[in-house]
């Protein structure tokens, strides 16, 4: 039987053959934190690159800033799938043929109409099975037993890949924030870009910080909103008006709901356009997209602001209580260069 996403990886993660990037490592941001208990919040949604998984660049690449990099992620590809025999042999490293492909699929995928959607989100599994396509033309095979239909082996070429290109590690007190907001309020869930490896990835790194994650269990899994499966990213509104919906199933209104993310114009300005609270979270400067302009602009004005996850015990899930949960002291949210 073929190997599911998250097996294939625990695969990979056997193999003493293969390396990858160093994990990314958080630079605190000169930042302030600004807390304030906020009692009526009955669900929060949270953003997850950047904000509650760290990743190199602080967002998911799809093609990386250094030439270098991405040219190993390429060449480590060809090599992982044995595709250099099916490829068109030209002068040249496999690498930069590849890249070439490479390039001319993303703009495949960015060029594809979006009907009314402004922000098309690119999606790494089909852009991968595009090019294996080309592949088996040429008589490549790829062993189904293991890998799965060709949609699967799509799937795990992509987060073999995307791999190669950034290690995500999750933000100190991630899983301890979740669990707490879990215990603490009505839904949880994800408003956020990603690919179809996104959630696995957010449950090994949870699992690092103390034991099994069951992501179920953290989250309502029809509040799991990902840009790959909307086709829209953020500030794509797509995203958020369908999360909103689901939480008017459950009879929360948009005021009753918390977004965490790392970007004000991303995360911050279409929560509060649509009615959300907002929280941005300042505890990565790699991450964190938003100037002293822009907190003092209407448009992206925050309710509050973290510089570490675990003060989330601060905003939700005080009410009412006598004790075992200390508010911090209210600061002006300040940014400095």
């Amino acid at each position: 039987m073929a190997l599911t996403l998250e097996q294939y990886a625990t695969y990979l993660d056997t193999r003493r053959d293969l390396s990858w990037p160093a994990p990314a490592v958080a630079e605190r941001p000169k930042a302030k934190p600004h807390l304030v208990p906020l009692p009526g919040v009955r669900a929060v949604l949270w953003n997850v690159y950047g904000t509650l998984l760290a990743v190199a660049g602080g967002e998911l690449y799809f093609e990386h800033p250094q030439k270098f990099v991405m040219d190993v992620a390429l060449d480590k590809t060809i090599h992982e799938f044995k595709m250099w025999a099916s490829m068109t042999r030209k002068p040249g490293q496999p690498a930069d043929y590849l890249r070439r492909v490479y390039a001319d699929l993303l703009t495949e995928q960015r060029m594809v109409p979006g009907g009314n959607e402004k922000y098309p989100e690119i999606i790494s599994e089909r852009l991968w099975e595009g090019f294996i396509k080309k592949l088996l033309q040429k008589d490549y095979k790829f062993d189904a037993g293991f890998y799965g239909s060709l949609n699967e082996f799509s799937r795990k070429v992509a987060y073999f890949f995307h791999a190669s290109l950034q290690t995500p590690v999750a933000y100190p007190g991630a899983a301890d924030a979740l669990r707490h907001v879990r215990g603490n309020v009505r839904a949880q869930g994800l408003l956020a870009d990603g690919q179809a490896f996104t959630l696995m990835q957010l449950q090994r790194g949870l699992e690092q910080q103390g034991g099994p994650a069951n992501l179920g269990e953290l989250f309502d899994p029809a509040l799991c909103i990902l840009s790959h499966e909307v086709k829209g990213r953020k500030p794509s509104e797509r995203l958020f008006r369908q999360a909103l919906s689901a939480l008017s199933e459950r009879g929360i209104e948009a005021g009753e709901v918390l977004h965490v993310g790392s970007r004000l114009p991303q995360d911050i300005a279409p929560a509060r356009k649509l009615g959300m609270k907002t929280g941005l979270f300042a505890g990565d400067k790699t991450s964190l997209q938003a100037s002293a302009a822009e907190l003092k602009d209407a448009a992206t004005r925050l309710d509050v602001m973290l510089t570490e996850l675990s003060q989330i015990a601060d905003l939700v899930g005080c009410s009412g209580r006598t004790g075992g949960c200390s508010f911090s002291t209210l600061r002006s949210a300040a940014l400095t260069p």
